[in-house]
């Protein structure tokens, strides 16, 4: 609980400075109707010591879940040290440097995020950074069409198992610029895409979106996508999970040439889940597309004396240029999720982050085995998968789920409410952070479920 020094008399005269005759006035701008005027379940005049004490007790009603939830935003072990050191004022009040060379710091931070995530992605350049995973891929859409002149329309192939918020948030960016999304169907059976593509002819299309992994967990033939892609003279941009990379093959060496273009979304290099936000998107990308790439660039080089130090070498926003040639009108830094990402990066190290992954890897699969055990319960896709899977039920996914949640478990995600073909369809998600116990209660909290419900049916 932070302490705040300002009196009634000191809230009074700065009200007074700035011409507002009240706190409430400076809200006025939310409709009357939303605003709560009286917090009728909070005692009045509490000390700061039995408030504090209450906050905790709530907040502790809201807790205690063990979360086997991902579908694009996962639970991972966050080091103590990684907030520590984000948390110190000069990172925690930093904001994008206008005047970029006097904040060296700043800089060599981004560089080494920069440097990290490159190398972690298989490309040469990485960005600095985006809002989240989907605006991320928005804006690589754009900088595809930007940069694939030889394309002759706009069209850009989507992944049908790509995540459908993603799917939402491009469609929302970039129908209304005349670009054309089609999707590429997945196999009922695998949940990947058809090994069969569609017959297209060479320039008809700018780029081809894969997602690695798929939202429903599955590893995608990523190497014949990417060569089918560029036989069609096409791009290739892979929307990836970065702890997936750190054991799966980078999109840099996807298929003869590599991925064109990467993007993500960045939460889980030490991003707290925090009810959905802030988060932050990478971009990654081949030199020769540099030019079309949204955000800013650091680079490193030395100065009249010949000491080293750090300088903005490409910023392409419409505060810097003209708005009609900005590469993007909505990139950000999101700086203090990008220094927490970059100390997560280098506390863990490249074996860090594999045994990250592989731990994921682990705990799902002891799931999934324990899970599909159960009779009733079955994998509904057999392709591999990295750290999610779906599980196809004898009810309604919805009611396992509130059974569990009864038991303090995130049973997953009700993909019925996504795509109603796939009912009775449960996406889980396991990461490193679970233990065998935690495995084991999820299995029989499940089980009794399954009978409670089955009892309910027949009487």
């Amino acid at each position: 609980m932070p302490f705040i020094p300002h009196t009634e008399d000191d809230v009074k005269a700065m009200l007074n400075t700035i011409g507002v005759n009240s706190t409430d006035d400076l809200f006025d701008e939310i409709p009357s109707g939303l605003r709560i005027r009286n917090l009728d379940a909070l005692d009045s005049g509490l000390n700061e010591m039995a408030m504090g004490r209450d906050m905790k007790e709530r907040a502790e009603r809201d807790g205690g879940l063990a979360c086997f939830l991902g579908a694009g935003a996962y639970e991972h072990h966050i080091p103590a040290a990684v907030w520590q050191i984000t948390g110190r004022g000069e990172f925690l009040t930093a904001y994008t440097p206008y005047q970029a060379e006097a904040s060296q710091g700043t800089l060599q931070l981004l560089y080494e995020y920069q440097t990290m995530m490159a190398h972690l992605m298989g490309l040469e350049v990485s960005n600095a950074s985006l809002y989240d995973g989907a605006s991320a891929l928005a804006e690589a859409v754009l900088m595809a069409v930007r940069a694939n002149t030889a394309a002759k329309e706009p069209r850009i192939l989507i992944a049908g198992n790509l995540h459908p918020h993603y799917r939402q948030t491009i469609e929302a960016l970039v129908r209304p610029q005349g670009i054309q999304l089609e999707t590429l169907p997945y196999n009922d059976k695998t949940g990947c895409l058809e090994a069969q593509f569609p017959k297209i002819e060479n320039g008809d299309i700018v780029a081809v979106v894969i997602a690695q992994p798929n939202f429903f967990g599955g590893i995608e033939e990523v190497d014949a996508i990417t060569d089918w892609a560029h036989q069609h003279q096409a791009l290739v941009i892979a929307v990836v999970n970065p702890i997936a990379m750190a054991l799966l093959k980078e999109p840099g060496a996807w298929g003869q040439r590599g991925a064109d273009i990467v993007c993500g979304e960045g939460q889980p290099l030490g991003i707290p889940l925090a009810s959905g936000g802030p988060y932050f998107g990478f971009l990654c990308t081949k030199m020769e597309y540099v030019r079309q790439m949204p955000g800013r660039l650091i680079g490193r080089t030395v100065d009249q004396e010949g000491k080293p130090g750090f300088s903005l070498t490409l910023q392409a926003r419409e505060q810097h240029i003209r708005r009609a040639k900005a590469t993007s009108n909505i990139c950000t830094n999101q700086g203090l999720a990008v220094t927490a990402a970059t100390i997560y990066m280098s506390l863990l190290g490249a074996s860090g982050l594999s045994d990250v992954a592989k731990a994921s890897h682990a705990n799902s699969k002891a799931l999934c085995t324990s899970l599909t055990a159960i009779p009733g319960i079955s994998l509904r896709f057999n392709s591999p998968y990295f750290h999610e899977f779906v599980i196809e039920c004898p009810c309604t996914a919805d009611a396992l789920i509130l059974a569990l949640l009864k038991k303090n478990i995130l049973a997953g995600l009700d993909l019925s409410v996504l795509s109603p073909e796939l009912d009775h369809c449960l996406l889980i998600c396991v990461t490193e952070t679970k233990t065998a116990d935690d495995i084991n209660a999820y299995v029989q909290a499940l089980e009794h479920a399954l009978q409670h419900i089955a009892t309910t049916v027949e009487d």
